[in-house]
């Protein structure tokens, strides 16, 4: 999952996601590239009092293996702390610093069939790490004026990626999030990006709802929350990923004009 702009419910799709596709049966591993440790906390570990974390990961102090923590949500944490912020500099001086990551899950030897990746918001060393290590990338995108700002950007990184460290790199598309029926608002929005960019929009698009937050808060995923619209939507994009990656089933796109 990767996106520069902040908000725009990058790590809510991660770790909701996650627990849905762990809920299929799937073996789930998520890591969290983001210094400040949002996926970390919402999955119920706090980041100030972790002894290790893929910071120590990355500069090769520890396996990744070594630092995976379980959930309440049936699914693996790889987790993140403040020092994170300090790996980008370790690595910028270090040959073939964007492959760290794709090293370190490579020796997990098969252990998880899904690797959800949560880059930081920014272009920098981690985001391409988890570029590079990656098979697909989704852009979560928010459904609000301006949302567009810095996807063209995150586009051109992403072509650079497959050209130069990852050829086999897949842009799935972006993914509506906090999107509200209601208004045009939204579909315009979306209507705006698809054809800017001529970027496959994914359906269905993730509700606004204030579940996330209480979930958020609580250290659980809103997929404890059963009957929530947002815990549905992403019920069905695991289904439709499961199926995308099981059989090479066509992921199903959403028409912002209705």
């Amino acid at each position: 999952m990767a996106n520069q702009k902040g908000g725009v419910a990058k790590t809510t799709t991660v770790a909701s996601l996650g627990a849905a596709l762990a809920a299929l049966g799937r073996k789930v591993l998520v890591v969290d590239l983001d210094p400040q440790g949002c996926l970390t906390f919402s999955l119920g570990h706090n980041p100030d009092r972790l002894e290790s974390s893929v910071h120590d990961v990355l500069t090769g102090e520890v396996s990744l293996r070594e630092v995976i923590l379980p959930t309440s949500e049936g699914l693996s944490l790889a987790p993140a702390t403040i020092d994170l912020a300090g790996a980008e500099a370790v690595l910028l001086m270090r040959p073939g610093r964007e492959f760290a990551l794709k090293r370190a899950i490579a020796t997990l030897d098969g252990d998880f069939d899904t690797v959800l990746i949560d880059c930081p918001p920014s272009l920098g060393v981690l985001t391409l790490n988890g570029l590079t290590a990656a098979d697909a990338v989704l852009v979560p995108l928010q459904c609000e004026t301006l949302a567009h700002r810095g996807v063209g950007q995150l586009l051109r990184t992403v072509s650079e990626v497959q050209q130069i460290t990852n050829p086999n790199l897949q842009l799935l598309g972006a993914l509506p999030t906090l999107y509200d029926a209601r208004t045009t608002h939204s579909r315009d929005v979306l209507s705006d990006v698809a054809d800017r960019y001529e970027l496959p929009v994914l359906a269905p698009p993730i509700p606004r709802t204030v579940k996330f937050a209480e979930a958020t808060a609580s250290g659980a995923t809103v997929l404890a929350g059963r009957k929530s619209k947002g815990a549905q939507a992403y019920r069905e994009l695991a289904r439709q990923l499961t199926a995308h990656w099981d059989t090479g089933a066509a992921l199903e796109t959403f028409n912002p004009a209705g």
